[in-house]
């Protein structure tokens, strides 16, 4: 039997994103993208709940091209606000758009959101060596700065906890505990 990080459980759902997502290092904006649109989402929920509704995230937000997105008007977010497959927050749909567009200001300025990012960890993924996961932290210092800097740039849904979270399932940092058999695939 696997050893895996105690969090997933014996959920199958969990265990495959376990298994083969969470903290593989991302290269790919619109990957990029669909992680902000669901950290964001899940501000204040499960993972679980989210991620049981991601394949209607996905319909629902373009197939996550931020440049689509960036388009939605008044006619779309009421479309989403009555989309039983998604969680119906205004504030959090509407970030969707705010942030698509403040996406697309970052592909241009540094060539893309992956170029971007990763500044923020020197360019690899931060090799975390924990015995236990109440030893890891819900931010960190780079999870800080990249928060205070996406909302310079104007993205919202982005506090250092739900960044550091993001970090975590694009790879930027691995959390997985010593002991699980991601850790050492990961290192």
């Amino acid at each position: 039997m696997k050893q895996r990080c105690e969090w997933c459980g014996a959920d199958p759902l969990y265990q495959r994103y376990h298994d083969q997502e969470w903290g593989v290092p991302v290269h790919d904006d619109r990957r990029h993208f669909e992680f902000l649109i669901l950290e964001g989402a899940q501000a204040g929920l499960s993972w679980s709940t989210i991620l049981r509704k991601r394949g209607n995230y996905q319909a629902a937000f373009a197939d996550f091209d931020p440049a689509r997105v960036a388009r939605y008007g008044k006619r779309e977010f009421e479309r989403l606000m009555n989309d039983p497959g998604i969680v119906r927050n205004r504030l959090k749909i509407n970030g969707a758009g705010r942030n698509a567009r403040a996406f697309l200001a970052v592909q241009e300025k540094f060539g893309s959101f992956d170029d971007y990012v990763w500044r923020f960890v020197g360019g690899r993924p931060m090799q975390n060596r924990w015995q236990h996961m109440r030893q890891v932290p819900a931010t960190t210092r780079e999870s800080d700065a990249l928060s205070k800097d996406l909302k310079a740039l104007g993205f919202t849904f982005v506090g250092s906890t739900i960044m550091y979270a993001y970090m975590q399932a694009v790879g930027l940092v691995n959390d997985h505990v010593v002991d699980c058999f991601r850790y050492r695939e990961l290192s």
